[in-house]
């Protein structure tokens, strides 16, 4: 278990780097824990609950010719597997390139935040160790999701398209980010709609058709329940609900505003809809896990003074060491994370 407290420690402990320190040297501290927690995670042996379902992906891909494997359901899953497979790797590899996508993802938009360090501590309990090790196609989409989201907030509307469109050929459920994009535009708003609505008509018919409707047999008509989904739902409603009732305090840009006070709408209306198919919805609430980095984050800002923001921060970090210890002592499915196996030291 002591590798995941490691993983908290290391953003906990940045938190105390003098932030005058030179921007090399920042870049290159930053550098050295991604690459850490991209080993950790792709380097994993036998961790997650869907470990061995994605080793049987791996055998699968390494029999299919490259052109099968674009026509499988997420093809840049199995395109990649095959690729791999086809030059001696194996499904480390796969892993472990999922992971830096995952983790430059996460390096970039953390970086962007008024206090970089404890973003990156928020998003460990969760959506490295959990998503990251375990919901391994979702955590690719969620890198490039974070990548568009910083891209969306630069005004780069294409790139963030570009991006998301990346995410959905490793899990189809990324396309529900694209109508962000015409919701939180400022200009040529109907000009964003239009594009952002063809990108997604585009989308659903390349990816998303022919299982559109085993996607709502499985996930809703089948009520099918995902475990804790209620709790992750919450997580994501609690920053939701701080952004709006602190919306100009926490993000007074008024552009970057209108754009997370979207995600937070979203996440709102993710609470009332639990019930109805937790497992559809957790599914969903996983895109919008970086509103918690991004809240979080910018939450000493309602501190007038040092003598206040310090028990604020201390609150944060100590709200999610208990995430992170209810989670791997408690969760259902955390006996598929314990022990933590690294592949180096296994082999």
């Amino acid at each position: 278990m002591w590798p995941f407290w490691l993983m908290f420690l290391l953003p906990a402990f940045g938190m105390l780097v003098p932030r005058s320190l030179p921007a090399g040297q920042a870049r290159i501290v930053w550098l050295a824990v991604g690459t850490l927690f991209a080993v950790m995670i792709g380097l994993r042996h036998e961790v997650g609950g869907d470990w061995f379902t994605y080793f049987v992906h791996f055998q699968r891909a390494a029999d299919l010719s490259l052109a099968d494997a674009a026509t499988m359901p997420d093809p840049g899953h199995y395109v990649l597997n095959r690729l791999v497979a086809g030059l001696g790797g194996d499904i480390y590899t796969v892993n472990l390139i999922y992971a830096a996508i995952l983790m430059v993802g996460t390096v970039i938009f953390c970086r962007r935040q008024p206090h970089p360090w404890l973003a990156l501590l928020v998003a460990v309990p969760y959506m490295l160790i959990v998503v990251g090790m375990g919901y391994t196609r979702q955590s690719v989409a969620l890198g490039f999701a974070l990548l568009g989201l910083v891209a969306l907030r630069d005004g780069r509307l294409r790139r963030f398209v570009l991006f998301v469109a990346l995410g959905a050929l490793f899990h189809k459920s990324a396309v529900l980010l694209l109508p962000i994009a015409a919701l939180a535009a400022s200009r040529n708003r109907w000009l964003t709609g239009a594009l952002v609505l063809a990108t997604t008509l585009l989308m659903y018919f390349l990816l998303l058709a022919d299982s559109a409707e085993n996607l709502w047999t499985n996930y809703v008509a089948a009520d099918m329940q995902s475990s804790g989904g209620a709790i992750r739902v919450a997580m994501n409603a609690l920053p939701a609900a701080l952004l709006l009732l602190f919306r100009r305090r926490l993000v007074p840009d008024p552009e970057e505003r209108k754009l997370w006070l979207w995600m937070a709408v979203f996440a709102l209306l993710c609470v009332p809809l639990v019930g109805l198919a937790s497992t559809a919805v957790d599914r969903v609430a996983l895109y919008l896990i970086p509103l918690q980095l991004f809240v979080f984050a910018r939450l000493p800002r309602l501190a007038k003074t040092t003598k206040t923001r310090t028990p604020l921060v201390l609150g944060i970090i100590g709200y999610y060491v208990a995430v992170q210890f209810v989670w791997l002592n408690f969760a259902t499915h955390s006996q598929y994370w314990l022990p933590y196996q690294f592949m180096p030291l296994w082999s």
